[in-house]
């Protein structure tokens, strides 16, 4: 069976990372429950970077799996090179006679082989194929899985710290929800994004971040918008608005309506979000 975590493993947060009270506690329960711990939120909140810094709070490894469309569950646990092997036979290579040779561990197979706890992220689960979670159910819960070509169990050393996060893009099965722990991020409120814009920038002048905060969040509140600015997306800003040294003033007056904010191409990522924007401020100039 495979070791559970130590319990003075406590997640606490990191100086680089702003976590809130029940973020802690979600991924402190996961620690507790041995269980994959999913994590769901808009795109650009932080999600993928939990798990980067739960791993160097705690001391343990980083394993990562980043998800596409094309990813199917058995390439985490290994792949057999069929093709390679034929080609070795072909040449005559004394490799073919160890088929061990052909076996290509994915990532789930380096986790459980490790020779102590990891964190393994699999990144935007959603993309992948509906039947993708339920293929994978049998090796998250027991921590094992066969090799049929070699005829060996893998089983895993030691229980990792499984951080799953989605972006909402599909549902995911009942009986995959059931073996994990859920938490949702939701997107700061402007006291919380504060203190994550000062780890990343702490001397940006007060009152530069007030009105930028004020502008974004405004942004942000418009109806009709088809994408809103993430958090990640507020950062790329303020970096630019540091190197281009825009003052306050020019971020416009409070009422951020009747004007475009500079560098709005950091945060509005499509026409028709921008075009919806230049109109409500056109209309509220003329209304003025």
């Amino acid at each position: 069976m495979p070791q559970p975590p130590q319990k003075n493993h406590r997640f606490e947060g990191s100086q680089s990372y702003v976590a809130t009270d029940d973020l802690k506690l979600a991924v402190n329960a996961a620690l507790t429950l041995q269980r994959p711990l999913l994590i769901k939120g808009e795109p650009g909140t932080g999600k993928t970077m939990l798990a980067e810094e739960v791993a160097t709070a705690l001391d343990m490894p980083l394993m990562q799996w980043h998800i596409k469309s094309t990813t199917k569950a058995q390439q985490g646990l290994y792949e057999y090179d069929a093709v390679s092997r034929l080609r070795d036979s072909q040449l005559g290579d004394e490799r073919v006679r160890d088929i061990h040779h052909y076996i290509v561990r994915g990532v789930l197979w380096q986790a459980f082989t490790a020779e102590q706890p990891v964190v393994l992220l699999i990144d935007e689960i959603d993309k992948a194929d509906i039947e993708f979670p339920n293929d994978l159910l049998r090796e998250l819960d027991r921590m094992e899985f066969y090799v049929y070509e070699t005829r060996e169990m893998v089983v895993a050393k030691h229980r990792p710290l499984v951080i799953i996060t989605s972006n909402n893009e599909k549902e995911l099965p009942d009986a995959f929800l059931r073996r994990c722990f859920f938490h949702y991020i939701k997107f700061p409120d402007q006291e919380t994004m504060q203190q994550i814009v000062d780890v990343h920038y702490p001397y940006l002048q007060k009152d530069l971040l007030a009105q930028a905060l004020h502008t974004f969040y405004t942004i942000r509140d418009v109806a009709g918008l088809k994408k809103k600015p993430s958090t990640s997306e507020l950062l790329d800003w303020l970096k630019l608005l540091i190197a281009e040294d825009i003052s306050t003033e020019a971020l416009g007056s409070q009422d951020v309506k009747t004007i475009v904010p500079p560098l709005h191409g950091a945060l509005l990522k499509n026409e028709q979000d921008v075009h919806l924007f230049e109109r409500l401020v056109s209309m509220s100039r003329k209304n003025r």
